[in-house]
């Protein structure tokens, strides 16, 4: 007999719910990343300039993009919970506060981005064609957001039941309709890099409207009730208690990146582009890692909510173990083929040192990748718990306390150039995942969260 996905978060072969949930997961993830890479492989064969300026200004779109983040974070966390707790009809109202909050904060977050993109570039230091492209890409990216928040809201629904399904199908087909539509609008419709960023807006528009269909239909357990529709504040309270610190934890990070990139781009327009391509690589070869750590969200927290905690820790030594050897298989391949890899994902040949600096950052972050694994399985035990505090803190604490710190050091006081970039990225993910490790073994991510429990 076929059992439910609660069932088999809750009872079910540990090995077996994690690739079950993390599997689709993983599609999802990587269908999401070749939104990135798609644009970027055809914006690189105009010039690396204009591919330089999509990886300039990521960063501050996702300074807004951190707050929807944060919601669905607090969201798949306590309606994980709930219905681990058989409280469906709870989070059902939890499930119409969350989508009410994310449309307001993202229209909103859209109106101010694209006033304010040109003084946003210019104090990001960006000038001449690099400041031109980087005005017209973030602009239109900026209209994304309400589209982009629902879909979160999407997944916190659907993953917080242990289906990780629906949102990865969803994903997948406006991933090729955005395939489809990227050469059509930058080259024959000759809209060059503002092409990208309205096929992808396009392609994700769709996506959103038809996911809101479904999760408003009437075979969908968590179905979300609007109808009199009122904020309930206590909700609110509990949503940004949990949803607060993930946040914050996303923000900083994105800021702490924004300053980044004003670092990365005074090495010179080939250091930005070289980055910007191999972490657009490395976030694809880390997909199956990451998609363990994001499913360990909803089984955390479902069998935290049943009080399962023998399963709870059970659910963490298995998915390392997973994790590690998918990093270590992942770092390997990417170091023993850096350069076709980099060869292959930097069309535009106008700047070779371009592929130089990528090869080299590449081999670099190749032995990072099995701690960047770890990295997200303690943020899939955290954010499922509802510690968010604690994600927050490995969030900004390899950012702003190792990795920028580092980087300023090796800028002013050595000259090795682009290296002292590349150490401190692999230096700083060694020593969050000490730190995740020292914050698990304390124990008290495990106490509960919800004030309604």
């Amino acid at each position: 007999m076929k059992i439910s996905k609660k069932e088999l978060i809750l009872k079910g072969n540990i090995y077996k719910v994690l690739v079950t949930l993390s599997l689709p997961i993983m599609i999802n993830n990587l269908i999401q990343t070749l939104y990135n890479l798609v644009d970027g492989i055809w914006v690189s064969k105009i010039s690396s300039v204009h591919f330089a300026a999509t990886a300039f200004v990521f960063p501050v779109n996702f300074l807004f993009i951190a707050i929807g983040i944060g919601i669905s974070v607090a969201g798949t966390s306590i309606l994980s919970q709930l219905v681990g707790a058989d409280r469906e009809d709870q989070a059902r109202e939890y499930a119409a506060q969350l989508i009410g909050i994310s449309v307001i904060l993202s229209v909103a977050f859209s109106i101010f981005g694209v006033a304010a993109t040109p003084f946003i570039v210019r104090a990001m230091g960006g000038t001449g064609d690099l400041a031109v492209y980087s005005n017209i890409y973030l602009r239109i990216t900026f209209l994304d957001l309400p589209f982009l928040f629902l879909f979160y809201n999407i997944n916190s629904i659907r993953n917080a039941q242990g289906d990780t399904i629906t949102p990865t199908v969803l994903s997948g087909i406006s991933a090729i309709l955005n395939m489809i539509l990227d050469p059509i609008f930058i080259f024959t419709f000759g809209w060059g890099i503002a092409g990208a960023a309205w096929a992808t807006l396009l392609s994700r528009a769709l996506l959103s409207i038809y996911g809101i269909k479904l999760i408003l239909g009437h075979d969908n357990p968590l179905r979300p009730e609007f109808k009199g529709f009122r904020f309930n504040g206590e909700i609110l309270r509990e949503l940004s208690r949990i949803g607060f610190p993930a946040a914050i934890g996303q923000s900083g990070a994105a800021f702490g990146f924004i300053i980044l990139n004003g670092f990365i781009v005074s090495y010179g327009t080939a250091t930005m582009a070289a980055f910007g391509m191999v972490n657009r690589i490395t976030s694809l070869i880390m997909q199956p890692a990451m998609g363990i750590g994001a499913a360990l969200t909803a089984v955390i927290g479902q069998n935290i909510g049943a009080r399962f905690y023998d399963r709870v820790r059970e659910s963490f030594r298995k998915a390392s173990l997973l994790t590690l050897t998918l990093g270590i298989g992942g770092g390997l391949l990417m170091f023993l083929f850096r350069d076709p890899i980099v060869n292959f994902f930097i069309q535009s040949k106008d700047d070779p040192d371009v592929i130089v600096q990528g090869i080299v950052y590449l081999s670099w972050i190749s032995f990072s990748t099995p701690m960047m694994g770890m990295f997200s399985v303690f943020q899939g035990v955290f954010q499922g718990s509802g510690h968010t505090k604690y994600s927050m803190a490995m969030e900004i604490g390899r950012l702003w306390l190792v990795r920028i710190p580092l980087i300023l050091l090796f800028k002013n006081f050595t000259d090795i150039g682009p290296t002292g970039i590349w150490f401190s990225m692999v230096f700083s993910n060694l020593l969050v995942v000490v730190l995740g490790l020292y914050i698990y073994r304390k124990g008290s991510w495990s106490e509960q969260v919800l004030t309604s429990a």
